[in-house]
């Protein structure tokens, strides 16, 4: 049975953090035969501008420190680096249950009690450089696997579009008359083309998503007229089921600084996904309200809603719930991650919930638009 070859930590930056010499020295002195890169400071202040420079792989960091103390400094760390933050083992002489709890609270990763053992000390701080390489070399992993996904979805997606157009054009009659069965066939293969198109579209939105490229591109947008587009559009769909999207109109423009691709692809997605399990012959609505502190958008349908269990699955990548469309209409189970993506990027949130009517709510929160002027 092969085993995993070992993960090499020589090299590995080690930062000493402690207003004690003869403590830095026991420390040095234990960490000298890792052939680690060791860097000391004296204080929480001198250890977070040394974090910037010496980039360190892991921080031993005293509780009592002068000034800030060792709580503090791993909350500024934390806020500084966020997740590329350095692993934190707290060293004290405190076997408080309080003060360990505060330290994993503050961000710590680990706790060393003075008089430090040599072995457990270097075990632990092992370990913790080890998962650190590990993280690292896994967010290079997916990193590159999102590359290779967003490549191959952006070359698939104009072959695709190209399909799905001569599809419309057989299908409508554009070239020719086609028998029934030869329609019904056209129809089913543009069916598959726009569905493969749309997988591809969430993939790519998925694999920029993974690499952190996500950019928004704010701009003065008129809600309403977003919504009414959107509404529209997704009114063509439903009526092949019977059913309408009714839009509550405010009555007058709601403007806001927004991504209006971005947050149309949201709205096209909630009232898609309404009509996709709604029962035939039933009314959709959607509605916007400017509240002083918030923009508030809801859509809803009279589906049978979300089942409790699968609830936390809503919003991730993948998730398809045990609800069935009313029309056999398929799904990736990329759309709502995707939204939540675009709407979190927008400092809002997005959420649903089950009405006692029946049906489901989705809600999506986003900063206030501009106060509303009749003479404008």
């Amino acid at each position: 049975m092969s085993t995993a070859p070992p993960i090499k930590l020589h090299g590995s930056r080690v930062l000493i953090v402690d207003d004690d010499p003869v403590n830095v020295i026991v420390l040095s002195g234990l960490l000298g035969g890792e052939a680690y890169e060791l860097a000391e400071a004296n204080s929480g202040e001198q250890a977070l501008e040394f974090s910037k420079t010496f980039e360190p792989d892991l921080i031993l960091l005293d509780v009592r420190l002068p000034g800030i103390n060792g709580f503090q400094t791993c909350r500024q760390l934390q806020r500084h680096f966020g997740a590329e933050c350095p692993p934190v083992i707290f060293i004290t002489a405190s076997n408080n249950p309080d003060d360990i709890i505060a330290g994993f609270a503050a961000g710590g990763v680990d706790y060393l009690t003075k008089p430090i053992s040599e072995r457990e000390a270097l075990a632990r701080i092992r370990t913790h450089l080890a998962n650190r390489k590990l993280v690292r070399q896994l967010g290079k992993t997916l990193a590159l696997q999102n590359h290779f996904l967003g490549m191959a979805a952006h070359d698939l997606r104009n072959p695709l579009a190209s399909i799905r157009g001569m599809a419309e054009l057989l299908r409508d009659g554009a070239l020719g008359p086609l028998t029934p069965p030869q329609n019904e066939a056209m129809t089913m293969f543009h069916e598959v083309s726009v569905n493969m198109l749309t997988l591809v579209n969430e993939l790519l939105d998925v694999a920029v998503i993974e690499a952190g490229q996500l950019k928004l591109s704010p701009a003065p947008t008129d809600l309403t007229d977003l919504i009414a587009k959107s509404v529209h559009l997704n009114n063509i769909n439903a009526t092949r089921k019977m059913t309408v999207i009714a839009f509550r109109h405010p009555g007058h423009p709601v403007r806001a600084d927004l991504d209006a691709a971005k947050i149309r692809q949201v709205v096209d997605n909630l009232l898609s996904n309404a009509v996709k399990f709604s029962p035939l012959g039933s009314t959709i609505s959607i509605a916007i309200r400017n509240d002083p502190n918030q923009l508030t958008l809801t859509v809803r349908d009279q589906g049978p809603g979300i089942p409790e269990q699968e609830r936390g699955q809503l919003f991730k990548e993948f998730s398809k719930l045990s609800v069935k469309s009313t029309g056999g209409e398929s799904s990736t189970g990329l759309g709502l991650a995707i939204c939540r993506h675009i709407v979190e990027a927008h400092h809002g949130t997005i959420a649903a919930h089950n009405l006692p009517e029946g049906g489901c709510e989705f809600s999506v929160v986003l900063p206030p638009a501009w106060p509303h002027h009749d003479s404008v």
